[in-house]
């Protein structure tokens, strides 16, 4: 077997460095995996001093043959997780828990977003501060538990989306 020195002359190398190096910089480090089940992008946004719940967010991908169900979680910052789904009713946002987990069909994207289905982190011990991580679990019924953290995106900010080295912002 060849070594990479002896495989690809300088200049090659040199690119395949600067590829590496491009591609470590764009991918996020905040996507996880719990057996068949993709965690994606976790993130909530910043809270006013004195908020006792705050919301975060995140894409769940079932890539696997069989159903699972998220069915609990924790955030360190928080006394409650709880999964809500949220409809518009003449004009008044309605949210309510989702009762018995949260379930993943096969090959099934489930998307956690403002406006939609959330997690609503309920008694808050401090502020969410803008530009810092928390530290959760999720807990799902077959993929079992997954340590994750939540990214801090500023009051009012929607998802974060993956620096793709180009040094701006999308917002949605």
């Amino acid at each position: 077997m060849l070594s990479p020195r002896t495989a690809f002359s300088p200049s090659i190398r040199a690119a395949l460095l600067v590829g590496a190096m491009l591609f470590a910089g764009s991918a996020t480090a905040a996507d996880y995996t719990a057996g068949s089940v993709a965690i994606g992008n976790p993130w909530a946004r910043a809270t006013p001093k004195g908020a006792s719940v705050a919301a975060a967010y995140m894409t769940l991908t079932n890539n696997g043959t069989s159903a699972d169900r998220l069915i609990s979680g924790t955030v360190t910052v928080a006394g409650r997780f709880e999964v809500h789904t949220m409809e518009m009713v003449d004009g008044v946002a309605k949210m309510r828990p989702v009762e018995g987990g949260l379930v993943l069909k096969p090959g099934e994207t489930v998307k956690l977003e403002p406006g939609g289905m959330h997690v609503m982190l309920v008694g808050l011990k401090q502020p969410l501060q803008q530009g810092t991580t928390m530290k959760g679990t999720l807990v799902f019924e077959h993929a079992g538990t997954v340590e994750i953290e939540y990214a801090v995106q500023p009051i009012g900010q929607g998802a974060p989306m993956p620096d793709h080295g180009g040094g701006h912002e999308h917002q949605h």
